[in-house]
Order: C-alpha cells, then sequence, then structure tokens
C-alpha cells in the first residue's frame, strides 16, 4: 500500500457566515443549492482541483454538518479533511483555519463557501501564481459596468473602469507571509488580498472565472440553482493511491443515572415500572452508545458532535431519531452498518425476557442492520451493580458502500 504524501497546500474554506442577507433561516453554508448545501458544492470543486489539505471554518455548532458534507465530497481525500469553528468575523475566522494548517504546507488558499460554484481551474492558475514567486496572487474579473461615484444622490465623476477589478476567492499566498500579516493585523480588512498588501506585498492577479461568483442575495441563490440545474452535483473523483481500509471498526459507551421524569427507555423500548434515566435526550444508554461506536467506526465525530445540548431537537427523543439520523450520516459519508454489537451492565431491568424485542427494535432503527445485545449485572460491583445507573459498551463494524 502506498503512504499518502502530506500536502504542501491547503485550502480554508470560510463557511461561517450567518447569511443575513439570504434570509434563509441556517448559516449560509448550509442553504441548499439542489439536495445539497452551498458547501458541499463548494468543496466538491475544491476536492477536484490539486491535492491540498482542506480546512474548513464553520460556525460553532455546526461542526457536525460541516463534517458530514465534508466527507461526502471528499471521496477517497477524506484523510485530509480538518473541521474548526469560525469567529465573529470573517478574518478571525481564517486566524482559526490558519491555526489548524499541517506542518508541511507552504502554501494557503483562502476561499469562500459562498463562491460554491467556483471551478478547480481557478485554484489551479491561484497555485501556479504563488509557486512562480509571487506573494499572493487572486483571481479577478474585469469590471464591464459603467461605474460612477456618487454624492447625495447626484453623480460626481465617471470611474475608469480599465484601472478597476472584481476580486475573487480562492485568494493564495506563501504561508509565511499570510501568517506574518495576520500577527500584525490591527483592524479588519475586507479580503486577505488587502491584509496582505497592508504589510507591505504586492499581489498579483489571475483569471477568475463568472462562475466563481458570490452568492449573497436570493438573486445569486436563484442564479446558482439554475445553474446547477442544468449541470448536477457529480461525486467527486480524485484519487490519492490507496483507498480507504475497510472494513472499520468503532467502539461507543455511554452512562446514565437513574432520576429521570417519565418511564425508562432503554434499547429503543418502553420499560414500565421502571425508574427512567436522566439525560438531554430520553437516557438510552444502549442506543447512545451505539450512535457513538458507528460514527467512531466512520470517523465522523461522536454523538456530541452530531445531538449535543446545543441541538434542542434531540431533547426527549428516543434511539429511532438517534439511530435513523446516525444511518443517514454514514450512508451520505459512504458507510454502510455490517453489525453492531451492545452489551449492557446494570442489575435492572432485567434484559433476558425482552432481549429479542430490542435486538428488533434496535435492528430495525438501523435499516435492518443486524444487531446484538447481551446483559450482565455485573455481579453487584461498582455504580451499575449498586443499582444507581446503567452502562452500555457497544461495536460497530461499517464498510464501503
Amino acid at each position: 500500500m502506498s503512504i499518502t504524501p502530506v500536502p504542501r497546500i491547503a485550502v480554508i474554506v470560510v463557511a461561517a457566515g450567518s447569511g443575513t442577507r439570504l434570509a434563509a433561516g441556517v448559516p449560509k453554508a448550509f442553504v441548499g443549492i439542489d439536495e445539497h448545501s452551498m458547501l458541499r458544492h463548494a468543496l466538491t470543486r475544491v476536492f477536484d482541483g490539486p491535492q491540498a489539505q482542506v480546512v474548513i471554518v464553520a460556525p460553532e455548532g455546526r461542526e457536525g454538518d460541516a463534517l458530514t458534507d465534508a466527507l461526502a465530497a471528499a471521496g477517497d481525500r477524506r484523510d485530509l479533511v480538518t473541521i474548526v469553528a469560525g469567529g465573529p468575523t470573517r478574518q478571525s475566522s481564517v486566524a482559526a483555519g490558519l491555526g489548524a494548517l499541517w506542518g508541511d504546507v507552504d502554501v494557503v488558499l483562502v476561499h469562500d463557501a459562498a463562491r460554491a460554484l467556483t471551478p478547480p481551474a481557478v485554484f489551479e492558475r491561484v497555485i501556479a501564481a504563488v509557486d512562480a514567486g509571487r506573494p499572493g496572487a487572486i483571481p479577478v474579473l474585469p469590471v464591464i459596468d459603467t461605474i460612477k461615484r456618487v454624492e447625495d444622490a447626484s453623480i460626481v465623476a465617471a470611474v475608469d473602469r480599465a484601472e478597476l477589478s472584481a476580486a475573487q476567492t480562492p485568494q493564495g499566498f506563501r504561508r509565511s507571509i499570510l501568517d506574518a500579516a495576520y500577527e500584525i493585523a490591527d483592524r479588519e480588512y475586507t479580503d486577505d488580498a488587502a491584509l496582505v498588501a497592508a504589510a507591505g506585498h504586492t499581489v498579483a492577479v489571475v483569471d477568475g472565472d463568472p462562475l466563481a461568483f458570490k452568492i449573497t442575495t436570493p438573486a445569486d441563490l436563484d442564479r446558482a440553482r439554475s445553474l446547477v440545474a442544468r449541470h448536477p452535483l457529480t461525486q467527486s473523483t480524485a484519487h490519492l493511491g490507496n483507498a480507504m481500509p475497510i472494513p472499520r471498526v468503532g467502539v461507543g459507551t455511554d452512562v446514565h443515572a437513574f432520576g429521570g421524569d417519565g418511564p425508562l427507555w432503554l434499547a429503543g423500548l418502553e420499560w414500565p415500572a421502571e425508574p427512567a434515566l436522566s439525560g438531554h435526550s430520553d437516557g438510552d444508554a444502549v442506543a447512545h452508545a451505539i450512535v457513538d461506536a458507528l460514527l467512531s467506526a466512520a470517523g465522523l465525530g461522536d454523538i456530541g458532535t452530531h445531538f449535543g445540548t446545543d441541538h434542542p431537537e434531540y431533547a426527549g427523543a428516543h434511539a429511532d431519531a438517534f439511530l435513523s439520523r446516525t444511518l443517514a450520516l454514514l450512508g451520505e459519508a459512504g458507510w454502510r452498518i455490517g453489525n453492531v454489537a451492545v452489551q449492557v451492565q446494570a442489575n435492572r431491568p432485567r434484559f433476558a425476557a425482552r432481549r429479542v424485542e430490542a435486538e428488533h427494535a434496535l435492528s430495525s432503527a438501523l435499516g435492518g442492520a443486524p444487531v446484538s445485545v447481551s446483559a450482565t449485572t455485573t455481579d453487584g460491583l461498582g455504580f451499575t451493580g449498586r443499582g444507581e445507573g446503567v452502562a452500555a459498551f457497544a461495536f460497530a463494524l461499517v464498510v464501503s458502500a
């Protein structure tokens, strides 16, 4: 098996914006162009370009969603994905991305997820300019409209459009230069080229592309949707030479104490006359351990990433909600479930009489994947043996879909 070389190029995809002008009710990068998000479209084109570490700067609390899109777009480049949380400004978000770069990276491209249809050729032109010795380079388009300088609703003068260009992304720089420019920046700049220029460097330009327009308003989104309808998104065809190893195994564990409200829910079943477990949802330690094992096997983070307390829609949710969503996450990332085995450690409830029923409920929620359940009382030892709560340990196998 060949060893994947560590890339010398990184692309920071800035996806932490709120998208206020788009008024879509969700962060801009997660607005759908078709059945896929703006971020998914942007990343597919990034991964169709030169091999690079891809750092996605996501809105805080939406890292899990960004990871789902990234893994779906990456194909067999999944090992090049890094997710970080963004800051309150674009500049702080880029700084967060810079802090996540690998040591061998020496060329950095900063790209807006809102320019979701940017062709891979634009990335190649920017990289070529930096490799040719320029401190930085950005893609531009000529300004074709007549430009007027206006004050108080009146034209003051015409502006020579021959001297003007419309800047796009990705904007590329030698890493050492961009790092140094960020260290001394004392105010917010409109883009990274302005920040680097303020640090005393000359930034080159390369040809941009009309498809690299920024999706900012509902009209821009309609334009993007029209273009994508004519040219649907296809899966990245990038190859590294060593496929993702399959199958993969993950482990998950969860514990909950007795003391919740209502009935006990465990292994996807309601247990009448048993004390409830406490937790953000229904406290189903068995289902939660399975979720962690599956996400671990697929490299998709953990249960807190996708179902944490910052996701109020899962408050009080039962096993089927967690497991069906996890099944979907795996499918989107190119995995299917082989099997799941889970062991329950508790002195109550007694599983023997309902083991088959529990296995059926859990399997059904996972699309029919086989699930086996075993149980032990731990001979009265530990917090489970004392009847203070329930522990569950799960192992999951996933294979490439």
